[in-house]
Formats: C-alpha cells, structure tokens, sequence
C-alpha cells in the first residue's frame, strides 16, 4: 500500500468531528495549565521580592526588640511591685489584729483600774 498527499481516506464526519473536539480540549487545558503555572511563579517571585524587602529592615527590627525588652522589664517591675503588695497586706493584717489586741488589753486594763477606784 503507498501513501502519498493524494491517497483518500474514508472516515464518518462523526469521527472527524470527535478528533477535532478532542484536539481543541487538549489544547485549551494545555494553555489554562500554563495559564496556572505562570500565575503561581509570579506569586512566588513577587512573595520572594517582599520577604527579602522586609528582610532588610533590620533597623524597624531593632527598634522593635529594644521595645519588647522594655516591656519585659517593666512587667518585671509590676510582679515585683505586686509581690511587695502582697506581703504588705499580710503584714498590715498581722498588725491589725496585733492592734486590736493590744486595744482589747487597754479597755480590760482600764476596767480594771476603775474597778479599783483610781482614775
């Protein structure tokens, strides 16, 4: 059998039109996949360009930790203004009620005295 640019070939238009059809989906996925792939290394690149921006800030970066580090000593300084607060309040209770006995004990000397006579 010879084939050459004049050999006829009998195919139903169905089939003709099938492979056509599929030709062109082929074709239409191929384009949307390089469509999505160029997309996604533009992202990747433009993400890149900003982190390496953001990367060379290192003096807002500075400024920042000097803040968080006085943060940290002020908060220091708050836990132990409040556990001085605390042992305050222990104290101040334990003198309380060392002050009301000691007034308890001047009302029952007092009483005493009067019993006695002697204002």
């Amino acid at each position: 059998m010879k084939i050459n640019e004049n050999t006829n070939i009998a195919m139903p238009i169905r089939n003709m039109l099938a492979i056509i059809i599929a030709v062109a989906l082929g074709i239409f996925a191929y384009t949307d996949i390089t469509a999505r792939i160029t997309s996604l290394e533009t992202s990747r690149e433009l993400f890149n360009a900003d982190l390496l921006k953001k990367s060379e800030q290192t003096t807002t970066d500075q400024e920042q930790y000097l803040l968080l580090e006085e943060l940290y000593k002020t908060v220091e300084k708050i836990e132990q203004n409040q556990e001085m607060n605390m042992t305050n309040k222990v104290n101040i209770e334990f003198l309380k009620q060392q002050l009301t006995k000691a007034l308890d004990d001047i009302e029952k000397l007092k009483d005493k005295v009067r019993e006695n006579g002697n204002y």
